[in-house]
């Protein structure tokens, strides 16, 4: 059924609220969650709701976080978050970054014992929207086979960057660094579908079509997905003295403990570098270009990186956004949640 991003909001801020969460904690995670599935990005939207009431609930998310603020440098700093929500904290670290680049042109922050941060190009764009470019990195379960392993090492390790055009321009990226996000297969469930073979293995270690046989992620591009999960798990968790590799916590175990995640934001003052307004102006000149290359057989125009999820969002504030039957009979239910995730598996059902 389809809703409108303002009711999405509220029905999310009331199952977080009723979960223990804080107002205002309840709504900076509400407007991620519906900013993906605005864009859509369902994979990390509504479907994350039921399982973060959970976790809320049993404690593993600080409801009362003590952030604390530790300046290391003139350009760099770590964000203390005390296991709060992961939102919260990576909006929290982007602000302070963005203040950090305002005023000496580059901006190194990571956030330090947090929670899942959702889709983590809502907080490049924070950059983009203060007209300066925006990095962003951040560990997941792990859950993924290393290029000619055959067991789990990594997780999906996403990466975002953002960077700011002319007027209201923002070109931006996300991935994570497998074939698909785990939200994707999330989302696969959710309404009942199979998925390419080419996005994960069974428990034999096999292609799978099936989401629910899921038993581990590939790397995007063999070596290559591998090696930048390699990389983010660096910046953000060896970086920070922070559980790294298989350390990294579950997402469905143990819901009464914090997952103790990291994730490292950079910022870049394009005035330190050349001009802001020269920046932007060789950014929206891209965006164009790029929107007039010749389209290959089977394509009908060239997008540049973000841009079919910016038509989504459009059509999303006209139309409404699409929610599962479930998801929505769940968002409007007394229940904080209806089934368990407490799994002790990173392949929940």
């Amino acid at each position: 059924m389809r809703i409108s991003r303002e009711t999405l909001q509220q029905l999310i801020i009331n199952k977080l609220t009723k979960a223990g969460l804080t107002h205002d904690h309840a709504t900076t995670v509400a407007d991620v969650l519906a900013y993906a599935d605005a864009r859509g990005i369902h994979s990390h939207g509504a479907v994350r709701v039921e399982y973060y009431a959970e976790r809320i609930s049993k404690g593993g998310t600080n409801r009362s976080p003590l952030f604390e603020y530790e300046q290391t440098g003139p350009c760099s700093a770590i964000l203390h978050a005390d296991n709060a929500a992961g939102q919260v904290a990576a909006k929290m670290g982007m602000e302070k970054a963005i203040d950090m680049a305002r005023e000496n042109g580059v901006a190194v922050v990571g956030v330090r014992r947090m929670g899942h941060s959702g889709a983590i190009s809502y907080f490049v764009n924070q950059a983009a929207q203060a007209g300066f470019i925006g990095l962003s990195v951040c560990q997941s379960d792990p859950m993924v086979v290393p290029f000619g392993g055959a067991e789990v090492y990594y997780g999906t390790n996403p990466l975002a960057f953002a960077a700011p055009g002319e007027n209201d321009d923002i070109i931006t990226f996300d991935m994570a660094t497998t074939v698909q996000a785990w939200g994707k297969i999330l989302d696969a469930r959710s309404r009942q579908e199979n998925i390419p073979d080419s996005w994960a293995v069974d428990k034999h270690g096999a292609p799978t079509t099936d989401p629910f046989a899921v038993n581990a992620l590939l790397p995007a591009a063999g070596p290559k997905g591998y090696g930048l999960m390699m990389m983010i798990d660096v910046l953000s968790g060896i970086l920070m003295n922070l559980p790294f590799g298989r350390q990294v916590s579950s997402m469905y175990e143990n819901l009464s403990k914090g997952r103790e995640l990291g994730q490292l934001h950079i910022v870049i003052n394009p005035e330190f570098f050349s001009s802001s307004n020269l920046f932007r102006k060789h950014i929206s000149e891209t965006m164009r270009e790029l929107n007039a290359i010749k389209p290959a057989p089977g394509f009908s125009q060239v997008y540049y990186p973000g841009q079919n999820l910016d038509i989504n969002e459009k059509l999303s504030a006209k139309d409404g956004i699409d929610i599962v039957d479930d998801i929505y009979e769940y968002l409007v239910s007394d229940a904080i949640y209806l089934r368990s995730y407490e799994t002790n598996s990173p392949f929940a059902q």
